[in-house]
Order: structure tokens, then sequence, then C-alpha cells
């Protein structure tokens, strides 16, 4: 049996750090942001930081993506009810302050850093692997869903096609991916993931 001889974490420096570096981010931005100005931020120390992060990237994405009520599935009845509310949901995320804000230098670090890109992904796994994966077996097995569909298809629709319309429609994306879009989107990937 091991014994853990350490102080224990303080929950209450998890959160300060957190919101620090949301906070942080609407006013500088992800480039400029530092994990000694999120500490400072936070009252804590850079020690106590990387404690808990192992860099200023997975910090940030677990500030500006945490895993709460509205990452659960929905449950809506139908796989195009579903799609619709995630879809609503990835747009509610990724539109506000702090992820516009970090959005540009995540995907930059995800992109030359493979282990980080498969860290940040592994959060979401339990979501991805197991909820999200027996939905679709679901779908499926009612005749909703082509059977080859896997949950990485799905988010990479959901979140790519949410993305790239953030990052081209300037900067009253909230505004222009309304209902409408949704509705619109929604049936453009559950049309392409039918049977």
């Amino acid at each position: 049996m091991a014994t853990d001889f350490g102080r224990p974490r303080d929950p209450r420096i998890d959160a300060a750090a957190l919101t620090a570096a949301v906070e942080l981010l609407t006013g500088t931005g992800y480039a400029e942001l530092t994990v000694d100005a999120i500490a400072r931020h936070a009252g804590t120390s850079k020690p106590a930081i990387y404690r808990r992060w192992p860099s200023k990237a997975h910090l940030v994405h677990e500030a500006v993506f945490p895993i709460d009520a509205s990452t659960d599935l929905p449950d809506t009845g139908s796989l195009a009810g579903d799609v619709r509310e995630m879809l609503r949901r990835t747009v509610a995320v990724l539109t506000t302050p702090a992820a516009r804000a970090a959005l540009p230098g995540l995907i930059a670090e995800m992109a030359t850093d493979l282990t980080l890109h498969a860290a940040l992904l592994v959060r979401f796994n339990d979501i991805l692997a197991r909820g999200l994966a027996d939905r679709l077996a679901d779908a499926a097995e009612r005749g909703e869903v082509r059977p080859e569909v896997t949950a990485a298809d799905l988010t990479e629709a959901l979140a790519g096609i949410t993305l790239l319309a953030l990052l081209t429609r300037g900067s009253d994306t909230a505004a222009t991916l309304d209902d409408t879009w949704i509705d619109r989107t929604t049936t453009l990937i559950t049309k392409g993931i039918a049977r």
C-alpha cells in the first residue's frame, strides 16, 4: 500500500488557476498568456500550476473546454435531434470569448505536437468512445445511420464544420451560427451519415 506523505492538493488552487486562465485569455490572447501571469492572477505559484498541468496548453484547454453538464450527450430520442443539440452546444462553447481567444494558439500547438493533441483528446475519451459510440450503434440498429460511422467521424464533422465557420465568418460569428445555421448543418451531417 502506497502512502502519500505530501500535502494534499488544494482544490481552490485548481479553480483559481482555471478562472485566471479564462479571465486573462480574453484580455491578452493565447500567445501573450503566460503560466507566470496565470499563477500571479490565481494567487499561487508556477510550480503549483505545473504540478497540476504539464503545460499552458493543457491548462487552457481544461479552462476553456470544461467537462461538465454541457458535455453530457443529449438524448432527444432521435439521432437528428441529438446531432442538432450537439451542434448547438458546440457553437455555445466555441463562441465564448475565452474559446475565441484560445483556439488559434491551441490549434497551432496541437498541429505541431501530436502528443499534446493526443493528451487533450483523452479528456473527452469517455464521452466519445463509450457514450457516442453506443448511441451510434443504437442508431445503426434502428437504420438511422450507416454502421461504419464512428464516434470520431461524427465528432470531427460537428467540430470541424463549426470551427471552420468560426474561422471564416468574421467577428460576428455567434450571430451567424444561429438556429437556421444549426438546422441546415444538422441536415447536412445527418444526411451524410444516414443509411
